[in-house]
C-alpha cells in the first residue's frame, strides 16, 4: 500500500514542480540576457488565470477539439507514474516499460496534431505538419537510446535501467551512456518545443510549431495543453536525470532515504534547467529545414549508443 501511495505522490509532485521547472528556466535566460525577468512562480498564476477564464471554441471544430486536451494532460500525467521520479522499485515498475512511456507521449502528440487540424485554420494546419515532422524523428530516437540502456541492464523497464546502474556505477560513464544521454538532451529539446528547434515565446508565423497547434484554445482547455506541455518537460529532465545519473534516488521507503531523494531530484533539476536556459540564450534557432538535420544526428548519436552498448555488453 506504501508503494501505490507514493506512486500517486510521485505524480503529484510532478505536476506542481512543471510550472516551477519552466519557471526556473525563464527566470534563468533572463538573468543570461541581463534582464530581470518574471518570477519563479509566474507559471502558477498563469494556470490560475486560464482556469478562471471562459472557453471559446470556433463553430467549426467538432468533438475532437474539446477532447484532445484532456487527452494531452492524461497521457503525460500518465508517464509519471511510471518513470522513477524519486525511488525505485515500486508497484508500477511492472508496466513501466520503455515502448509504454514512448507511446504515451506520441499519443499525446497525435492527439493534440489531430486538434490542431480539427478547426480547420491554416496556421493548425501548418503547426501539426510540422509537429508530426519532428515526432517521426524524435519518437525513434527515444526509444533507441534508452534501448542502449536497456541492453546493459537486460530490460527494457525503466525500474530495472536504474537499478542496474546504481549497482554498477561503471556503467554511467561508459561510450554508450554518454552517447545516449546527448541523443536524448537534443530530442528533449524538440519534443518539448525548445530552442534551437521552437521558441516557446513566440508566435511569430512563419517559426512556431507548438505554438500554432494551440492557436484556436483558450480558458481551461489551454491550461490542460499548457500543464502537459511543462510536465512533459519534467518527464525529459527525469528520464536524463534518473536514467543516467541515478544517484540519490531512494531504494528503501523511508523517510530520510525520500526527503535525500527528492533534495536530489531538485538539485538535477535546477543544473539541467541551467543547461537548457544557457543551450536556449547562446544558440540561435534554426531553420526550418535544418531541424531535421540535427533530429537525424541525435538518431546516430542513439544508434551509436546502442552499438556500442551492444559490443562493450
Amino acid at each position: 500500500m506504501t508503494g501505490y501511495l507514493l506512486e500517486f505522490g510521485q505524480a503529484l509532485l510532478a505536476l506542481l514542480l512543471a510550472p516551477g521547472l519552466v519557471g526556473f528556466v525563464r527566470w534563468v535566460k533572463a538573468r543570461l540576457q541581463n534582464r530581470r525577468g518574471a518570477p519563479i512562480w509566474l507559471p502558477y498564476f498563469e494556470l490560475k488565470k486560464l482556469f478562471g477564464k471562459d472557453v471559446v471554441v470556433s463553430n467549426n471544430a467538432s468533438w475532437l477539439f474539446r477532447v484532445a486536451p484532456y487527452i494531452v494532460f492524461v497521457s503525460a500525467l500518465a508517464v509519471t507514474f511510471l518513470i522513477p521520479l524519486i525511488a525505485v522499485p515500486l508497484p508500477f515498475d511492472n508496466v513501466g516499460d520503455l515502448m509504454v512511456v514512448v507511446y504515451l507521449l506520441l499519443l499525446g502528440t497525435f492527439f493534440l496534431a489531430l486538434a490542431g487540424l480539427d478547426p480547420g485554420t491554416a496556421f493548425g494546419g501548418m503547426g501539426s505538419s510540422r509537429e508530426m515532422t519532428v515526432a517521426a524523428l524524435a519518437e525513434p530516437t527515444i526509444a533507441l537510446a534508452i534501448f542502449g540502456l536497456a541492453l546493459g541492464a537486460g530490460s527494457t523497464n525503466l525500474g530495472r535501467i536504474v537499478i542496474a546502474t546504481l549497482a554498477n556505477p561503471g556503467t554511467a560513464i561508459n561510450p554508450g551512456h554518454l552517447l545516449a544521454f546527448a541523443a536524448l538532451f537534443i530530442v528533449s529539446l524538440a519534443e518539448t518545443g525548445r530552442l534551437p528547434v521552437d521558441n516557446p515565446s513566440t508566435h511569430l508565423e512563419l517559426t512556431m510549431i507548438h505554438e500554432a497547434m494551440i492557436l484556436e484554445y483558450s480558458g481551461r482547455y489551454l491550461a490542460l495543453i499548457e500543464w502537459a506541455s511543462w510536465l512533459k518537460l519534467t518527464i525529459f529532465f527525469t528520464l536524463l536525470s534518473n536514467l543516467f545519473i541515478p544517484w540519490g534516488m531512494a531504494t528503501k521507503l523511508t523517510p530520510a532515504a525520500l526527503g535525500i531523494a527528492l533534495l536530489t531530484l531538485i538539485l538535477k533539476f535546477i543544473v539541467l534547467g541551467l543547461a537548457v536556459a544557457i543551450v536556449e540564450t547562446r544558440i540561435a534557432k534554426l531553420r526550418l529545414f535544418r531541424v531535421p538535420e540535427l533530429l537525424g544526428m541525435s538518431f546516430v548519436l542513439a544508434l551509436l549508443a546502442v552499438t556500442s552498448s551492444f559490443l562493450l555488453k
